[in-house]
């Protein structure tokens, strides 16, 4: 789509006034429809409006008109501006809501706060253009038309985008972490498989047994020597 001028509707009045342009060039130039144009040249429409000299605003020249009129194949043209202006930076904050549609902002936050948890009261501000006490009431069940909110779609409601809420959900689930799943048994890393095990201390009684055990060894290993030294003196 071509660049309009400035004031459009009056630019073409002043040039149906004051130039010989047929009603295509001048709709073309205004981005009107030629009928629109015929409608200002018949009185019918621009009422009222008083005809602003495009001449004089820098958008265009007298010979860019005369040869127009000449040809009337002719595209008018924009002059560039001298003057170059920065861009407006638009500002970040709440999105704007129609008054018609601010009575269901409590029943769309009542929705996302229930659907979707994982979203922060930044990202459900921007979404319906609420404030950050309003969301908290909600959440909190203190809003004083509590008992009468009903949750309902956002998107439905109109107050937002069905791309600009999947959007807002995709963020948040980026940073929220995920949660650790159960994976079951698995293998036990070999520092635990390879470590010393120890062994378990033995009770009284098994240790009582061991040494009567060890004391009977020790008397027939005495009494087996004894029988050899006296078999070698014989």
């Amino acid at each position: 789509m071509a660049m309009a001028p400035l004031m459009p509707k009056a630019t073409a009045v002043w040039l149906v006034e004051n130039t010989a342009l047929s009603f295509d060039q001048i709709a073309q130039f205004c981005n009107l429809h030629p009928l629109e144009v015929k409608a200002i040249a018949d009185g019918d429409a621009a009422q009222g409006i008083k005809g602003l000299d495009p001449i004089l605003t820098g958008q265009l020249t007298r010979e860019e008109i005369a040869d127009a009129e000449a040809h009337p194949d002719h595209r008018l043209h924009i002059a560039d501006p001298k003057v170059r202006l920065p861009e407006a930076k638009q500002k970040k904050g709440p999105r704007y809501t129609p008054v018609s549609r601010r009575q269901d902002r409590p029943n769309a936050i009542l929705w996302l706060v229930r659907n979707h948890p994982e979203l922060k009261d930044s990202q459900i501000m921007r979404l319906v253009g609420t404030t950050k006490s309003t969301i908290q009431a909600i959440r909190e069940r203190t809003h004083w038309n509590s008992a009468n909110l009903t949750p309902l779609d956002p998107v439905t409601l109109g107050l937002c985008s069905q791309i600009d809420l999947d959007l807002e959900v995709q963020r948040a689930a980026k940073e929220k972490p995920a949660p650790v799943e159960n994976q079951g048994a698995t293998l036990l890393p070999a520092s635990v498989t390879t470590a010393p095990k120890d062994e378990p201390e033995p009770t009284p009684a098994v240790a009582a047994a061991a040494a009567k055990k060890s004391d009977d060894l020790n008397v027939e290993a005495v009494f087996a020597k004894l029988k050899q030294l006296g078999g070698k003196a014989e």
